[in-house]
């Protein structure tokens, strides 16, 4: 368990290894990524678990929550479903149902978080996480839930399975953030791309990231840290990246540091513990999964193979 996540610990206690944190820790770090699976005896008081000046996704899987009082300011997470909700100075009332079996991701950022992540990329948020970020009275909202994408079911199936290197785990969750909570985010229109020196801009940070990440594929560089030398908001450069590639940088990086590994195996001069060891990889089993995935055959089997070609 993360040791900044103690402040926490005592609202979850009931549920006790039902909820675990996965990445960050909203006080410290400003961000955190939660895996919620648990049944209760009783109603559970959800709101307890908040966070004040906060904004919370969550990607609700199974079992049926309720947040906020009243028609108006009221929504009912059931199975499949997803939604967002801010929380102000004061307490927002949330309950999770008795009995049933719930299984649902929440991603917790603190308004000061997102105010940094997105200062040179405000006029692209959806008007309501705007107000939310960026307006003065830092009040509840509660949005409507809407139902999960066959996208975002994926990339919550995904969250079990994170690099078994340390350096790689930071930018991979970043990722995996921004690939659940992307479409809450942006407007429709895309302003970015109507403008000819815009879109050389894009395409000029998405390839100065690709350089960046080629150059220590053992370590890479943190979406912030990415951002910071291409001179946007993570969250933009992740977007941009996505549209331009094909493939979400998470994506992007495995790619490389399969070719990477492919290459050296070819030369005969590395065994598949050395290769997974120069591209990040401490776990074979990963290794060995991810070579197969994108190669397409065993990394044992692959110098036997050297007419694969990956698409990327």
């Amino acid at each position: 368990m993360n040791p900044g996540c103690a402040a926490e610990q005592h609202a979850w206690r009931e549920v006790k290894d039902g909820w675990r944190p996965l990445y960050g820790d909203v006080d410290q770090m400003g961000v955190a990524v939660e895996w919620h699976d648990f049944r209760t005896e009783r109603s559970f008081d959800w709101g307890r678990t908040f966070h004040p000046r906060s904004l919370e996704f969550c990607l609700n899987l199974n079992g049926h929550g309720e947040i906020g009082v009243g028609e108006k300011m009221c929504s009912d997470y059931s199975p499949g479903n997803c939604g967002y909700y801010a929380i102000g100075d004061k307490p927002l009332a949330a309950s999770r149902r008795a009995h049933d079996h719930h299984q649902f991701v929440t991603l917790e950022f603190s308004r000061e978080h997102l105010q940094k992540q997105f200062v040179q990329n405000e006029a692209d948020l959806e008007p309501q996480i705007r107000r939310v970020v960026f307006g003065d009275r830092e009040e509840s909202v509660i949005a409507p839930v809407r139902a999960m994408t066959v996208e975002q079911r994926g990339v919550v199936a995904s969250l079990a399975e994170p690099p078994v290197a340390k350096a790689a785990q930071i930018l991979w969750y970043q990722s995996k953030a921004l690939e659940l909570m992307a479409h809450f985010l942006f407007a429709p229109k895309d302003p970015e791309f109507f403008c000819m020196r815009h879109k050389r801009v894009a395409r000029e940070r998405v390839e100065r990231t690709k350089e960046l990440l080629a150059r220590d594929l053992a370590n890479p560089p943190t979406l912030e840290m990415l951002g910071q030398e291409v001179g946007c908001s993570p969250f933009y450069l992740s977007r941009i990246f996505s549209r331009e590639v094909g493939l979400t940088i998470s994506q992007y990086l495995r790619n490389v540091r399969m070719e990477r590994a492919a290459e050296l195996l070819r030369t005969g001069r590395y065994n598949v513990t050395e290769a997974a060891t120069e591209v990040g990889y401490s776990s074979l089993s990963h290794f060995s999964k991810a070579f197969c995935e994108t190669i397409g055959c065993c990394p044992v089997l692959y110098p036997a193979a050297k007419n694969v070609i990956v698409d990327r």
